[in-house]
């Protein structure tokens, strides 16, 4: 659900470089985009529309989930698209630009500085190159051989996540502290950086205003990973005493989606925009354009400008609506769950029924509306058959949502849960479990490359558990037997990433085969020997 294609303003069309510096010039741009019809622009953005996307084959949807890159974050605000529109009007120089910028943004947020980056994690790769080889050339050439210099970054466990991997492409060592001692004893002259990831823990003994001070003695730039949260003025992770905080520009800011921000010291913060493009060094690759720039700088400045308010009572007023349009059908009870932190900040409605009586689960709601006309993505959905339908429910956050969406959110919610698809519980295959217990051999085939896996089975009747081991990482596994039918899921934790791998398959004496589902990497085929002892 990427940001569509808009319509070239006159106007800004006709703004000068200039003026794209000035103060306040963002705002001019964004008054440009309401007199052009602002309105007209976001209602043609809805998830209902789309046919710049079904021209090639692609379907859009109304997202009832939130901020998620998977789902491509956010609809960037109609200012936003109408600043991008004026900056490719023209040639900058790119430096002077981010000069430009930096200033307007210290200004609007009341940090020290700011630099537009092409997303969070792009913030975060080039404050570390930063921390590691300042502006100094030679060492930013040599990145990331880390031969004499700093090399290790303190990341607490509770802050080790998948989005650090940012941090680690540039070779170093990860120390993760698990308490305020462990901490204290892990800064060295070998510590380039400390990373901690907003959110729960970023307050307790290995929090940001703690650690801070424990960096602070060793003279070690903090950096905050904010990227789904609300920017806050003043920024209340720098006034914990962290040295910048990153954060996505295409999730609640609602910039583009391939800008971020990063706003805190001046001095680091330029040398983290010396590591990257248009500089010839390590985050080259990480190209922010002026386009996104400049949309970023708009985006920050609706931000102060944006009624957050009205926009809370609005997502009130859709959760109203497909409330009274879901609790008509009898058994289906709701609730609304306060936002307990800053990212994705927004009501969620919890719409809960029992499976058994109403005759469809959760899973199987969110599965219909998802495939269904316009596409409807839910957030999350809880109910399976045949065993766990009792207690099934879905939800929806508001956060994303467009005007419009709710009443169709409503009605097609409203219509599935009173008159239900028909479902039957899967036929089980019969006859009784195979026998899988003991040592298995198998080969994951991916879309491209295979690797050679262990998969060690007790079986308990139809009930199996065990261990998956890959070529480096282990993982504990469980699953099920009916018939020669077999099906597990493993998690194999590996940095900060798990590893998510569901087996599904048939077992023939001595060999089984099936479909494998990595998660977020795709589909593969698996298939496994029994392991013969001499």
């Amino acid at each position: 659900m990427a940001k569509k294609m808009f319509q070239t303003s006159q106007g800004a069309s006709g703004m000068s470089r200039r003026a794209l510096f000035q103060a306040g010039g963002a705002a001019a741009i964004a008054a440009g985009a309401v007199a052009a019809g602002g309105e007209a622009m976001a209602a043609s953005t809805s998830g209902t529309g789309g046919s710049i996307y079904e021209t090639i084959g692609v379907r859009p949807l109304i997202n009832c989930k939130g901020t998620f890159t998977i789902v491509s974050g956010s609809l960037s605000l109609p200012e936003v698209k109408k600043a991008m529109e004026a900056a490719g009007q023209h040639y900058v120089q790119m430096d002077e630009l981010m000069d430009g910028v930096g200033k307007k943004l210290a200004e609007l947020t009341q940090a020290p500085w700011g630099i537009v980056s092409a997303g969070c994690a792009a913030a975060m790769t080039g404050f570390t190159a930063a921390c590691l080889a300042g502006s100094d050339p030679e060492k930013m050439q040599r990145l990331p051989d880390l031969r004499g210099l700093k090399s290790e970054v303190i990341i607490p466990k509770y802050s080790r996540n998948v989005y650090d991997h940012a941090i680690r492409m540039l070779g170093v060592k990860i120390i993760e502290p698990r308490t305020a001692a462990e901490c204290e004893a892990a800064f060295s002259e070998k510590t380039a950086m400390v990373y901690i990831l907003a959110g729960p823990g970023d307050e307790g003994e290995l929090g940001t205003q703690a650690v801070s001070a424990m960096a602070r003695k060793w003279n070690v730039p903090v950096l905050v990973d904010a990227a789904a949260e609300m920017l806050t003025i003043p920024n209340i992770h720098l006034g914990r005493g962290a040295t910048a905080v990153a954060y996505s520009g295409g999730k609640c800011l609602r910039g583009p989606q391939c800008a971020g921000l990063l706003l805190g010291d001046k001095n680091l913060l330029q040398a983290a925009w010396a590591n990257a493009a248009p500089h010839h060094a390590f985050a080259r690759s990480l190209k922010v354009g002026k386009e996104e720039i400049m949309g970023m700088l708009t985006a920050v400045e609706m931000w102060t400008k944006r009624d957050h308010k009205a926009e809370w009572d609005q997502w009130q007023s859709w959760l109203d609506t497909v409330t009274a349009s879901v609790k008509k059908v009898d058994g289906v009870t709701t609730r609304v769950v306060q936002p307990d932190s800053l990212s994705n900040h927004s009501p969620v409605l919890k719409i809960e029924w029992d499976g058994n009586k109403l005759g469809i689960t959760g899973r199987e709601v969110y599965e219909t509306l998802l495939a269904g006309e316009p596409r409807i993505l839910l957030d999350g959905a809880r109910g399976m058959r045949p065993h766990d339908m009792e207690k099934s429910a879905v939800g929806i956050m508001p956060y994303m949502m467009m005007p419009g969406e709710a009443k169709i959110v409503a009605e097609k919610l409203g219509a599935i849960l009173a008159k239900p698809p028909k479902f039957e519980n899967p036929p089980a295959p019969a006859g009784p479990p195979a026998n899988v217990d003991g040592q298995w051999i198998a080969e994951l085939e991916f879309p491209r490359g295979t690797s050679k896996h262990t998969l060690l089975f007790e079986q308990h009747e139809e009930k199996i558990v065990g261990t998956h081991w890959g070529e480096t990482v282990e993982g504990d596994l469980h699953g099920e037997v009916t018939g020669n039918q077999i099906r597990f899921h493993s998690a194999q934790h590996i940095q900060a990433q798990v590893l998510q791998y569901t087996f599904t398959g048939t077992v023939n004496g001595d060999t089984m085969e099936g479909p494998l589902d990595m998660g977020e990497y795709g589909p593969a085929k698996w298939s496994a020997k029994r392991h013969r002892y001499a």
